[in-house]
Order: structure tokens, then C-alpha cells, then sequence
């Protein structure tokens, strides 16, 4: 006995030291720390719901260990114990409560998804970004400037995340992102914007974000692309506005004038769409 409330209290004591050593991460629900306006409340619905999850689980636990010790076999039973075909009342209650949570997660999730998705708002800045095999084009498009990048080389070494090309974002502007493709579908995805948005050749996808947290985010492609998907990776830079005025200044004296051509993808864009794209005859 001694042997086992020993073991108790040694497992007990490790589950309180990693809990408290990942509370902010726990809070979270183990997704990253969000760095714009929108990144609430995508955490309040991704933790709500496994919340509620959790709590169907410690019921559904409860009634399980319930039953074995309840209708555990006694010494004294013989034969088996009366054997019912079905139950009404249980077989209706076990339909009706899982179709409720259901669509009482459907309808939170229709929501968050219809305010992320609004592009109603006037954006203080619009970029353009040009997924390609295998990595991005931002044509900025208020600036008239833009940035161009060739495939990385992740070699290992230190010293490689300098050559990641970067996209750069002013704190506190709401920013819309244009999202095409020039071969294949990709998806546009910065962990820490909690959001990520497909690239399909033919279709122009947007969204918008405030950065509220200056600093530098890695990005990624999410979606997989061909045989160098993996190298597919760029760092967004949330700066002031000061920082980002000056870097669009020096795309433009390196002679990044204009915007890159959205002609050069192997489809064409879906009638109905090239008024999302830059207009200024790059096209």
C-alpha cells in the first residue's frame, strides 16, 4: 500500500509540474499565441469546443464505469441477465442529444467562420500574394512596389532564415490579403494569424487581418504542391507603419516599380474576379 500511494503521489506530483509549466499554452488549447484582432475569439471557439467535448467525454466515462460496477456479475447470479432488444426513451435520447451538440457547434462555427471571412471592411492596406512552385511574389499593391523571391535552399545552417523571402505588414492596419496562384493549389498559412486560406490557380481568395504584435512570424505553404512543398516557407514581418513605408521606398529604388503580372498562371482568372487584382496594366 505504502508502494502504490508512493506512486500515486510521484504521478501526481509530475502531472501538476507539466500542467503549470504549459498553462498559458493549456489556456490556449495548445494552439499558438494568435497576434492579431481576430485571434480571440478563433481561441475562445477552438477551446469552447473541447471544452465541451471533455465534458460529454467525463460523462460518458462516468456512465461507463458506472455500469461495470453496477451490473457487475455477482457470486450468487445464474445464467444470463434478462436480455432487452431495444429501448425508446434511450434509443431517442442517445439520437436527439448528439444531433443538439452538433448543430449547436455548426451554428458557433458558421458564425466565426462568416465574421473571419467579411471583407466588407475597407482595408488600410491590400496585398497581393502569388503562390508558385515553389515559393511567393507580394505585390503591394497601395505602394505600387513589389517583392519577388526564388525557391529557398534549406541547408541546415545557421544563418538560412535570412533568405526567406518576407512579407512586410504595419502593426495596427487592417490588411487584406489577395490570394492567387500561378500553377498548382497552395495555401497561404502564418500559424500565429491562426488563420490559413487556399491558393487555387483560376479563383482569387481573400481575407483580412489587424497585426496587433510587432515581431517576425514564420509562414508556410499547407498544402501539398509538388516534390519541394517543404522548402515552401516565408517570414512575415509586423513592423510600424515608420519601417514599413521606408521598406516599401526600397523595394521601389531597387527597381521593384509597378506589380508583377498575374498573366503569367497557367489558368486564367474566373471571369468576375480580375477586379481583386492589381489594375495598374501589369495584367
Amino acid at each position: 500500500m505504502k508502494r502504490r500511494a508512493l506512486v500515486t503521489t510521484v504521478l501526481a506530483a509530475t502531472c501538476v509540474m507539466i500542467l503549470s509549466g504549459c498553462g498559458a499554452s493549456l489556456k490556449r488549447g495548445f494552439l499558438p499565441q494568435g497576434v492579431t484582432s481576430e485571434s480571440g475569439n478563433i481561441t475562445n471557439l477552438w477551446t469552447g469546443s473541447w471544452l465541451a467535448a471533455l465534458g460529454v467525454g467525463v460523462l460518458v466515462w462516468g456512465l461507463i464505469g458506472w455500469c461495470v460496477v453496477a451490473y457487475r456479475r455477482k457470486k450468487d447470479d445464474v445464467g444470463l441477465p434478462e436480455q432487452l432488444r431495444y429501448n425508446v426513451p434511450i434509443e431517442i435520447l442517445y439520437t436527439i442529444v448528439p444531433v443538439f451538440m452538433v448543430a449547436v457547434l455548426f451554428f458557433y462555427t458558421a458564425r466565426l467562420e462568416t465574421s473571419e471571412m467579411d471583407v466588407s471592411a475597407k482595408p488600410d492596406i491590400t496585398i497581393n500574394v502569388v503562390a508558385k512552385q515553389w515559393n511567393w511574389d507580394f505585390n503591394y499593391i497601395d505602394a505600387k512596389t513589389y517583392e519577388t523571391s526564388t525557391m529557398v535552399a534549406l541547408t541546415g545552417d545557421p544563418g538560412v532564415e535570412a533568405t526567406l523571402p518576407s512579407l512586410y505588414l504595419p502593426v495596427n492596419k487592417r490588411v487584406e490579403f489577395v490570394l492567387t496562384s500561378r500553377d498548382v493549389i497552395h495555401s497561404f498559412w502564418v500559424p500565429q494569424f491562426l488563420r490559413k486560406l487556399d491558393v487555387i490557380p483560376g479563383k482569387v481568395n481573400r481575407f483580412q487581418v489587424v497585426p496587433t504584435e510587432i515581431g517576425t512570424f514564420q509562414g508556410k505553404c499547407a498544402e501539398l504542391c509538388g516534390a519541394y512543398h517543404s522548402d515552401m516557407l516565408f517570414q512575415v514581418k509586423v513592423v510600424s507603419m515608420a519601417d514599413y513605408q521606408a521598406h516599401m521606398a526600397a523595394l521601389r529604388a531597387k527597381g521593384n516599380i509597378g506589380m508583377l503580372s498575374n498573366s503569367l498562371s497557367r489558368e486564367q482568372v474566373q471571369p468576375g474576379q480580375q477586379q481583386y487584382l492589381p489594375t495598374n496594366g501589369s495584367n
